[in-house]
């Protein structure tokens, strides 16, 4: 029996909860009082737990079971209370829930870095100037940047294109219109035309990032079109069909069979019929691939050539020409089959023959193993010697070395016959060190039959640095003769020596009363320094005995030292008697003491330092020194050595150069007026 819809519980009574013994409708029965029974499933009828801990915090929950053991249903609001919710801000006992902190504002370079939309275009540009082409088709990537809305067009370079590729467009912000819009990304989709700077730019297509972003942002993306091609281009890449007709014998086959085998030819090219001519070594390269020639020049070090290895680029060479009219330009053509009656071959070629490549002349002298066995095995030949070519040695001509001319020294004038730039003649180094300022003075005479030479006198300088001679002739009043220099510094030869092989003069030749030719003048030793004898007695090793013997000969006189004189005064009392003298003299009328010392020189011819003593008296009356004191009597017998005889030496020590400065003052004023 049905008693129809199951009665719902009461308005305002939710199901589950309420304060007597759970009571309900049977299952038959309508919802009635005096219906109800209780449920004896129902045991349990306490509220359930609404206070529950987490993480050690209490919080409020609700309740998942009604009285009874009842299941609650998971959303126990009314649809007047959800809205409620949704609409209505929860609030708390002590004031409005704090809402939370706005996400941070992120900037559009930082949202939008490196993010950049691609697509592909393409434009046609026309081509007014070409016969086989009215446009042409140019394919560009257009690239908008979404951190700053700006564009750059690229086009890819194509190699040997002839146009110029690459940027189109720099990256900026492209204006739209003349109301200074730009263009954005919402007005960029496939399948559009977009016309930038007076250009009309066909976009095909996009890459993926591109498309999924713009889909993101809700707009409808175009399908993608095909990519157009240049025509012109496609055209070129198209092959030209071309008949062949294989010649006689198959070249094809010959370049399989002699690929990469070259005959090696070793050649002189003689080109000294030429000026600065020379004989040049070149290699002949003969590939018998393609029966072409190549011919390279052998360079070495230091050769004064430049570095151009091939002399003649690969070609073919032709060896006859067919006979044609004179009056035709051949020189203005390249050279065809039809002009050539025969090309060079394999068999033109041999060591020992002479070949003429485009006008110059080649000996060919030697070939490599690999030419051998080719001509061996297809020509039969069996001799290769090589052809000797190398130059003969030219004979060596002796150098002549021409007689000495007189001028310079003969090692100094010989420089010139050794080398193109003359050196001067090297030194000796050590040597001029070690005697550096050492010179050697020898009084000499000169050996003339003129009467007017025999009394000049000269001062022969040696210079033990470089073995050099210097001659100077003091000058004397009244002579007639102006003195000075005789002879520069220079080298003087012995008699007899020759240019090939001069001998000099040396300090062993220099005794005294010998003769030294100078160029023709003879001068005789009279008289020599000191220093000569302490230096050849210092080096006695170096010199004949006799050398070192006829200067001490000459100097014994002079070194002859007594202890006390006639008088008995003892020599040590020199030095106070000249004193005593000079105090004396200056009482006297003053002199000048320089041409007293000259007058004594003068007449001493021998230069001995010894004068009779009538002269000595004479010269000293000439001067109106005062003889006849007691000083001057006790001087002059000490200076005497024997009657006859003055050593003047030791008697102008009392007359200094300083005696009468009033005297030399006048001299000094009157050489400064004469000069």
């Amino acid at each position: 029996m049905s008693s129809g819809p199951e009665p719902g519980p009461g308005p305002g009574i939710r199901p589950g909860i309420g304060t007597g013994s759970p009571i309900g409708p049977g299952p038959e029965l309508p919802f009635l009082p005096g219906c109800a029974m209780k449920d004896p499933t129902k045991t349990s009828f306490h509220r359930s737990q609404t206070l529950d801990f987490k993480n050690g915090y209490a919080f409020f929950r609700l309740p998942r079971e009604g009285i009874g053991g009842e299941a609650l249903f998971a959303n126990q609001l009314s649809q007047n209370e959800l809205d409620d919710l949704c609409t209505k801000g929860t609030s708390l006992t002590y004031g409005q829930v704090k809402r939370p902190a706005p996400s941070p504002f992120t900037p559009a370079f930082v949202a939008y870095d490196k993010k950049v939309l691609k697509f592909d275009a393409y434009f046609m540009e026309e081509v007014a100037m070409s016969p086989e082409e009215n446009y042409r088709i140019r394919q560009v990537g257009l690239y908008y940047y979404l951190e700053d809305d700006s564009m750059c067009i690229i086009e890819p370079k194509v190699k040997n294109s002839g146009l110029l590729q690459g940027k189109l467009m720099k990256r900026h912000r492209v204006p739209k219109n003349e109301h200074g819009d730009f263009y954005h990304w919402k007005d960029l989709n496939l399948g559009i035309n977009l016309t930038i700077y007076g250009r009309t730019y066909r976009l095909v297509n996009c890459d993926c990032f591109t498309k999924v972003f713009l889909e993101s942002q809700g707009i409808v993306v175009n399908p993608p079109e095909e990519l157009v091609s240049d025509p012109y281009t496609e055209h070129r890449r198209t092959p030209m069909q071309k008949h062949i007709v294989p010649a006689a014998p198959d070249p094809f086959r010959q370049f399989l069979t002699y690929d990469t085998k070259v005959l090696r030819f070793y050649a002189i090219w003689d080109d000294t019929n030429c000026a600065f001519g020379d004989h040049h070594p070149c290699i002949i390269h003969y590939f018998l691939a393609d029966d072409t020639v190549e011919v390279r020049e052998i360079h070495k070090r230091n050769d004064g050539r430049d570095p151009f290895p091939v002399l003649m680029r690969r070609q073919r060479l032709p060896k006859i020409f067919v006979d044609k009219n004179k009056n035709f330009p051949s020189c203005v053509l390249e050279i065809t089959d039809h002009e050539v009656q025969e090309w060079y071959s394999p068999k033109d070629f041999g060591i020992g023959k002479t070949v003429t490549l485009l006008g110059r002349t080649f000996l060919i002298y030697d070939c490599d193993k690999f030419t051998q066995d080719f001509y061996r095995e297809k020509y039969g030949i069996t001799d290769f010697q090589p052809v000797d070519v190398n130059e003969k040695p030219l004979e060596k001509v002796p150098q002549v070395i021409p007689p000495y001319n007189g001028f310079g020294i003969p090692e100094d004038s010989l420089q010139n016959c050794l080398s193109l730039f003359p050196k001067p003649p090297r030194k000796d180094i050590i040597k001029m060190l070690e005697n550096n300022l050492k010179v050697l003075r020898y009084q000499v005479a000169l050996e003339s039959p003129v009467p007017q030479d025999k009394n000049r006198r000269f001062i022969l300088s040696y210079f033990l640095a470089d073995d050099t001679i210097s001659i100077y002739e003091p000058p004397v009043k009244n002579s007639g003769i102006l003195g000075g220099k005789y002879l520069k510094r220079t080298k003087v030869t012995k008699p007899g020596s020759t240019p090939e092989n001069p001998v000099y003069y040396d300090p062993s030749d220099f005794t005294i009363g010998s003769t030294i030719e100078v160029f023709g003048h003879r001068f005789i030793i009279t008289d020599a320094d000191e220093y000569v004898l302490n230096y050849l007695e210092r080096n006695a090793e170096s010199f004949p005995a006799a050398t070192v013997q006829s200067i001490r000969d000459h100097f014994h006189p002079r070194k002859v030292v007594v202890e006390t004189t006639s008088s008995g005064i003892p020599k040590k009392d020199l030095d106070d008697l000249i004193v005593e003298v000079q105090k004396e003299l200056k009482l006297q009328k003053p002199f000048n003491t320089r041409q007293f010392h000259e007058a004594f020189h003068h007449f001493d011819k021998e230069g001995s330092g010894f004068l009779d003593k009538a002269k000595f008296l004479n010269v000293c009356d000439r001067f109106n020194v005062p003889t006849s004191t007691i000083l001057l009597k006790k001087l002059i017998d000490y200076c005497s050595c024997d009657d006859d005889k003055v050593n003047y030496r030791e008697f102008l020590l009392a007359f200094p150069s300083n005696l009468f400065p009033e005297t030399e003052g006048q001299d000094q004023q009157l050489n400064s007026q004469l000069t």
